[in-house]
């Protein structure tokens, strides 16, 4: 069955999606499926709901919707979602990385050319390259790589 509805997480660094991605195992792996880092500007401004600071407060919830069970979060995406049909996605502290910038795009975005032709950075997890910034990134979140 296809979904009418899609999602495209993103960060503003490396380590934040590494530790987003690989938050089950705590185990950056490098092979498995053939993970690739991607990094790119947003070919057009987006229409983002910021849900850091105070915002979750005023709209009767707490942190809770992005440090909690998931399912709270996909209850509150889907409120959020329907109650504000002009925003593309929302930008949330990551629970995985301290509080980091994160963003969850909703497919409003991705039905237009948020990407750009190119992007500014794509490589393979299993590189040789990445190997140095992958050992970093794994020692700061207390990670295992594979």
């Amino acid at each position: 069955m296809e979904q009418s509805r899609g999602i495209y997480y993103a960060a503003t660094d490396a380590k934040t999606c590494l530790a987003e991605v690989f938050q089950m195992t705590r185990r950056i792996d490098r092979a498995f499926q053939s993970p690739w880092l991607c990094v790119f500007e947003s070919a057009q401004p987006l229409r983002i709901l910021d849900l850091a600071g105070d915002f979750a407060t005023r709209m009767g919830a707490s942190m809770a919707i992005h440090s909690g069970s998931h399912s709270r979060a996909r209850g509150w995406a889907r409120d959020l979602y329907e109650a504000f049909p002009h925003i593309q996605g929302v930008r949330y502290p990551s629970s995985m990385n301290g509080g980091a910038p994160a963003f969850a795009l909703n497919e409003r975005a991705l039905r237009t050319t948020v990407f750009p032709e190119h992007p500014l950075f794509h490589r393979a997890l299993a590189d040789d390259l990445m190997l140095g910034p992958l050992m970093l990134a794994a020692r700061a979140l207390g990670y295992r790589l594979r």
